[in-house]
Parts: structure tokens; sequence; C-alpha cells
């Protein structure tokens, strides 16, 4: 199926595959795909929580531009980084600002000492809720938000024959009772569904580049036919819509009784 001004759409396709993607930064996107923000602010629940905080871990920094943005920074702050190409990224960027950034290997357990932390962060990065219960001191605090288990899926049944519902056991009822069973308190526990609107068929192919696990195998030519469909689409209606679902946890470590 040929698309509607082919050389519009190839030279979007192009664009969005050209296009660099380092870090988490997702900054090339704006103005074409555009997302509902959650009721809460994640930032000013870590910043409320910052200010008391002496030691402070980022799980999953990407290439640390989050956490860069939330300085000054407690004394003690480190972050991980599971993905090799962002580590030295994240370590360039963090460094000047005195954080220890770790290179990591997923499923296995953090290299820090027994109740290191007052404050663990971790915002889309998955988490062990036993590793993070040893590394927080009686009263730490953890802050999470997460991807939701049915996230843009509406992409996924555009492009896609099969769509595998893999995340189905994930999601905030099953992260609160995780913690729960670790011995954390809940402070707070929220979902979201939000408005994902794409603009063009170049901000779908970026998206999938930078979350290759939202399609697996994706590309432009492994999906040319239903990426037409989609571009056409798009050109008709103006935008395609997706649901994007999120949900934030705010836990504590319980102190020890006299």
């Amino acid at each position: 199926m040929p698309p509607n001004e082919p050389r519009r759409y190839q030279d979007w396709v192009d664009e969005a595959q050209s296009a660099p993607f380092s870090g988490w930064d997702f900054s090339w996107l704006s103005g074409r795909m555009i997302q509902e923000d959650p009721p809460w602010n994640y930032t000013e629940l870590v910043r409320s929580h910052i200010a008391n905080a002496h030691s402070l871990l980022d799980m999953g920094t990407g290439g640390g531009e989050y956490l860069a943005s939330l300085a000054p920074l407690p004394p003690h702050t480190h972050a991980t980084e599971a993905y090799p190409p962002n580590l030295s990224i994240a370590i360039e960027r963090l460094s000047p600002l005195g954080v220890s950034v770790h290179g990591i290997e997923e499923d296995v357990p953090l290299p820090f000492q027994n109740e290191f932390f007052d404050l663990v962060i971790n915002r889309h990065e998955s988490y062990d809720p036993g590793e993070v219960y040893r590394i927080l001191t009686p009263g730490g605090v953890f802050i999470t938000q997460q991807v939701g288990e049915l996230d843009n899926l509406e992409l996924n049944q555009m492009l896609q024959t099969d769509v595998p519902y893999q995340f189905t056991d994930w999601g905030l009822e099953t992260e609160v009772s995780r913690l729960r069973v670790r011995g954390f308190s809940l402070i707070r526990a929220e979902k979201a569904t939000l408005t994902t609107r794409f603009l063009d068929i170049g901000a779908v192919v970026y998206y999938l580049k930078a979350i290759p696990w939202q399609v697996e195998g994706f590309s432009p030519q492994t999906h040319a036919e239903k990426l037409i469909r989609l571009h056409q689409f798009i050109e008709q209606q103006g935008a395609f819509l997706t649901t994007a679902h999120r949900f934030v946890i705010i836990a504590r470590k319980e102190e020890r009784q006299p």
C-alpha cells in the first residue's frame, strides 16, 4: 500500500531514524508527541523529601538528565544505570555535581551497604523491593513512578497482528502488595490514565526506537504496511491517540521499635 504524499512519509521516517537518542532525553518529540501530565507532580514529590535527606539514590538514572535537574543534591548522592551506552553519559553529567554513578547488572544485588540511603527514587526503572528495603535506613523513603501494564497499547493493536499482553501481572495493586510484604508502609499509591497524541508518523517511529520493548522487532521495514496505514490515519485525523498508564508509590521503611 503506497502512502499518501510518499515523500513526506519517507522524510519523516528517515528523520526519526537518523535523529540521535541518548540517555533518557525525549526532547526531539517536543510538539510531535503530546502527553497529558499525571495528577501528581513527581518532581515536587521528590523535592519535598530531598530537603531532609543526607543520602540519595537514583535508580536507573539514564543519562543523568533528571537527577541533575534536582541539584543541589544531598551530600551523599549515588546513581545506578544498567544500560552501558548511558553510563558514560551519566558519569560525565553527574560527576561534576559530586554524584557517584554505578554501572550495574539487572537482577543482582545493589552495590551498597545495608541501611545506607535516607531516600531512594526510581522513575520507570525495574527494582527489587527486598533490595530497596535493605539499603534504606529505618524511616527512609522510597518514591517510584512506573509505567503501567497497558501503556500505549493502541500502538501494539495498530502495528501487530497478535498483541502479547506480557505485562498484565504488573501494576499498582501488584506493587503495593509486594512492598507491603517486604515491610514497607504506604504513604501514597495512585494511578492514572493519560491521553497521548502522536502528531506525525516520525514521532511514532522515534518513540518506538527509544522504547523498543513496546513493539518487539519493530522497524519501518518490517512493519511497513501497518505503519503506512497509521500514517494515513494521522494525515486524515490530525493525530493518533493512545492511552498512557502511570502509577506512583511513596513507601516508608518503618523505624525500629525501641
